[in-house]
């Protein structure tokens, strides 16, 4: 498969480089100690934080959001997305105040742990059956401030071209902490991240695993070269939430509307 190298000069990629990397080193020595005292005080200020750390963090990596559609009013509410890259965090954190539920292997990674602990994700251990009450409990103080919880459904990423089969045990399990929290049945709302195209020229199939961080990818050279190129275009599609019934019939459905979506965005279908 093409690896992410080549495109902009060498020198140019590296001045590039150097800029975005000090930009978005400031932005986390201010954002980090602000967003820490925002949580150690309860502030107001712990939900909006990391909403304007992400857009500036799009801004200067060169990314750019296109939203259609738009998240639900009603809660508790869970936001099922498919996964492609570490971008999808910062996308999809800069559209409203919300939470992650991530796997607790993410917790401790060096710098990126301590940028997620800060966020409120809610990290848990699927190698435990003994971590439900505390999730449980993390998933209800979200709740309490009105915030969706961001799931993975997939469980993994994908190449983007294609949205995986979502996990009904992931989706189920989270959902059950939110009815048992709010007390009135969490609404499910399918949502698929599509990355369209970089540097104006549409992502083919063949491309768009070349913007995806996926498989056994290295994290440190694609960051790099994601800062290096920069001028993504992503779409980012709401669907209609859904209500109630049985967790593998709503995951199925959340899957196919995921996936409908998906399609839509990459074929230009869902643009207007």
């Amino acid at each position: 498969m093409e690896r992410l190298h080549g495109g902009m000069g060498g020198g140019l990629g590296r001045l590039r480089v150097a800029c975005v990397l000090a930009g978005v080193l400031g932005l986390v020595a201010i954002g980090i100690p602000l967003q820490w005292f925002s949580l150690r005080l309860g502030l107001p200020s712990r939900r909006f934080i990391p909403l304007l750390f992400h857009r500036a963090a799009l801004a200067l990596l060169g990314v750019r959001v296109r939203v259609v559609g738009e998240v639900e009013a009603a809660r508790p509410l869970i936001l099922a997305a498919n996964h492609v890259s570490w971008l999808d965090i910062l996308v999809l954190g800069s559209c409203v105040p919300l939470g992650f539920v991530a796997k607790s292997e993410i917790g401790r990674w060096p710098g990126i742990g301590l940028l997620a602990r800060l966020q409120r994700t809610v990290f848990v251990d699927r190698s435990s059956r003994t971590d439900t009450g505390r999730v449980n409990r993390e998933i209800a103080a979200r709740l309490a401030e009105g915030d969706p919880v961001v799931l993975f459904a997939e469980g993994t990423s994908s190449d983007g071209n294609r949205v995986l089969a979502f996990r009904s045990a992931l989706l189920g399990a989270t959902r059950e902490a939110m009815d048992g929290a709010g007390g009135g049945g969490a609404l499910v709302q399918p949502v698929a991240l599509a990355y369209v195209a970089q540097g104006g020229i549409p992502l083919g199939r063949q491309r768009r695993p070349l913007v995806a961080w996926y498989g056994d990818m290295d994290l440190a050279p694609h960051l790099i070269e994601v800062m290096k190129r920069g001028a993504i275009d992503v779409e980012l599609h709401f669907g209609a939430p859904i209500a109630g019934g049985d967790r593998k019939k709503v995951t199925l459905a959340a899957e196919r509307a995921a996936r409908r979506m998906l399609g839509g965005a990459l074929t230009g279908r869902q643009r207007g």
